[in-house]
């Protein structure tokens, strides 16, 4: 997979959906940035792009996906793999249910997926040098151009969906202390249940984990 690599861009998940959508740039591809003006977050929440952080988007089509994922598991089975690579780095990063990553109680950055006709794209931000009020930043120290190679690399094994839930089902148990918005709503998440295809049963309720 190709990794295009710009000065600054407003948002690598915007420019990179921009581009497929116009024929500039085809699948499967990774736009990554020194600099984001306006990266975009959760729930339509910017992410500030500090210089020296990591901000990644990329395209695969949904046919050269692992058999066993699920579309609604793909933020957690994207931003997993990217967990792994960066343990193995001696990182204490953990994945809070369903795309954001944590260092100890500090939230450090995050994943959102987009379906853009029959591709998928993921942007990744991540805070490797510099955050902001409660933001944290990581425990390792690490180039972001460096941190794109290793995790294409990686992702382009295509761990199947069951391999990786198996790992990230014992993790799972340090995002009960937490909560999590769904349709607007902030729900606990110390009863939850982690369900086979990634969602949660919580409450009577059953919350998917694509954002």
């Amino acid at each position: 997979m190709e990794i295009l690599w710009l000065d600054e861009v407003e948002s690598t998940q915007t420019y990179l959906i921009d581009a497929l959508k116009s024929g500039v740039l085809k699948i499967p591809i990774c736009v990554g940035a020194s600099r984001q003006s306006n990266g975009k977050g959760s729930r339509g929440n910017s992410w500030i792009g500090y210089e020296g952080n990591f901000f990644i988007s990329f395209a695969l089509s949904r046919a050269s996906l692992p058999d066993d994922l699920k579309l609604e598991s793909s933020s957690i089975y994207f931003a997993y793999i990217l967990k792994e690579v960066l343990s193995n780095l001696g990182s204490s990063l953990w994945l809070k249910w369903p795309n954001d990553f944590y260092i100890g109680e500090k939230k450090v950055g995050g994943v959102i997926t987009n379906l853009v006709g029959e591709s998928l794209v993921c942007g990744i931000g991540l805070n490797l040098q510099n955050g902001s009020g409660d933001f944290g930043v990581m425990d390792i120290e690490i180039d972001s151009k460096d941190l794109s190679k290793l995790y294409i690399t990686e992702l382009k094994k295509f761990y199947s969906w069951k391999q990786t839930f198996s790992k990230y089902r014992i993790e799972f148990e340090r995002s009960k202390s937490f909560s999590t918005h769904s349709n607007n709503r902030l729900i606990e998440l110390k009863e939850a249940v982690l369900c086979e295809d990634g969602s949660l049963e919580c409450n009577g309720q059953r919350i998917f984990s694509l954002r």
